[in-house]
């Protein structure tokens, strides 16, 4: 087989503590649920669930069914652990200013 009836695409998974990418080589017609089955990445983490986590290709949501192109990552959401906008809500409560960059420059009047 030529290597034009393949394309090499990455699955990635990360944790708080880790981060997993395997590039693997799929068929031309691949999609991304065949591509994150192929990779063995849910035999690692028996945790991820298809039916609940949501995936992406670089960042962008998409579905299971989605084809893919030479050199996609496909990647594998987790829940997040707090909402950012309750967290926003609470701190806005709370009084405290979110900082806007990283310096310690005071307060605009």
């Amino acid at each position: 087989m030529s290597s034009e009836q393949h394309i090499m695409v990455e699955v990635a998974y990360a944790l708080s503590d880790q981060q997993l990418i395997i590039p693997i080589q799929m068929p031309a017609d691949a999609n991304a649920e065949t591509a994150i089955q192929a990779s063995g990445i849910l035999k690692k983490f028996p945790e991820i669930d298809l039916n609940v986590n949501k995936i992406g290709i670089f960042g962008k949501l998409t579905k299971l069914d989605t084809p893919l192109r030479n050199l996609d990552r496909v990647e594998i959401y987790r829940p997040l652990i707090a909402d950012p906008k309750e967290v926003r809500k609470q701190r806005a409560a709370d009084g405290k200013a979110m900082k806007k960059g990283g310096g310690d420059a005071p307060p605009e009047e």
